[in-house]
């Protein structure tokens, strides 16, 4: 399915993503014996000190409120889920170095970004690789403009072009690999990336959405490395940005807890990030169908 966007700005959509409330954490700490940072529930929101205050005595709060303890913490942290966005195609592209418009073979400019997600299941107390997910990743490039979209804001029709979009399968160690670029901004956004795991991905390839775990969500980045590499050419060129993650709703919603930890690595950046899922979670386990002859709801 090849979805269009012919808003006239562009628009995230309201957050989705909340840390648990505290029956919730309750449970899933009884459930798993595991820290809870943060939930991946949809709904209103609850602050992260309510969280904290659920586990009672088996935890105590660290200084940014989330929630530390005595057992060590799993290899995985639970995550909150975000908003899906308008811009989310389902390609099906099958490829780990996402730079390349396929019908061109040019890869488009930018910093490099090796970028490798581990993906873990959720349960009993620990974390278990999760094998067989499928991993989707899709942002703007270095001047803002997301590929397969008609963006009459920005005067680009990129509809017939798919860089910067790809998916992986995690291995049997739940990795799932990605070679692509810092990303560029665009007007009322931060930085940001955006990303899907559903699983398994057989029955996601399937188109079987009522057999498959969904999860979706985005990763921001430090302000001062963005200024940094938005001093550079490609990103020069746009100027100043407009919106920072201070004053981006819905990387306040995140919680802090989808920074991505980027690191030098020779001419460009690498950076890992590990999510934990809790399967059992029907609720924020639900596919999000797509209309994007408007704007999402």
């Amino acid at each position: 399915m090849r979805a269009r966007y012919d808003g006239d700005e562009h628009d995230d959509d309201a957050p989705v993503g909340r840390v648990l409330t505290r029956r919730e954490a309750v449970r899933l700490l009884a459930a798993s014996g595991a820290a809870v940072l943060v939930g991946c529930d949809r709904g209103a929101g609850a602050s992260t000190t309510d969280t904290a205050a659920a586990a009672g005595t088996a935890t105590s709060t660290a200084s940014n409120g989330a929630i530390a303890s005595a057992a060590p913490l799993p290899g995985c942290v639970v995550r909150p889920e975000l908003t899906v966005g308008p811009y989310f195609v389902d390609k099906q592209l099958n490829r780990s170095d996402i730079r390349v418009e396929p019908s061109s073979g040019k890869a488009v400019e930018g910093a490099p970004l090796a970028l490798t997600f581990n993906v873990a299941e959720v349960g009993g107390g620990k974390c278990t690789p999760l094998a067989g997910a499928m991993v989707d990743v899709w942002h703007c490039d270095a001047h803002g403009v997301y590929s397969a979209v008609n963006d009459r804001m920005s005067g680009t029709d990129s509809s017939s072009q798919k860089f910067l979009r790809g998916y992986q399968v995690t291995d049997a160690k739940g990795v799932a690999a990605f070679t692509t670029i810092y990303p560029g901004w665009y007007r009322g956004r931060t930085v940001h990336i955006h990303f899907k795991i559903r699983t398994p991905a057989g029955a996601a390839l399937a188109d079987q959405r009522d057999k498959a775990y969904e999860f979706t969500s985005q990763l921001f980045f430090d302000e001062s490395l963005s200024d940094r590499v938005f001093a550079q050419a490609p990103y020069a060129g746009k100027g100043r940005r407009d919106t920072m993650n201070a004053s981006d709703g819905i990387f306040r919603e995140s919680g802090g807890q989808l920074m991505l930890a980027v690191a030098p690595s020779g001419a460009g950046y690498e950076a890992s990030f590990d999510i934990g899922l809790d399967l059992t979670n029907a609720e924020t386990g639900k596919a999000e169908r797509s209309d994007f002859s408007d704007r999402p709801n």
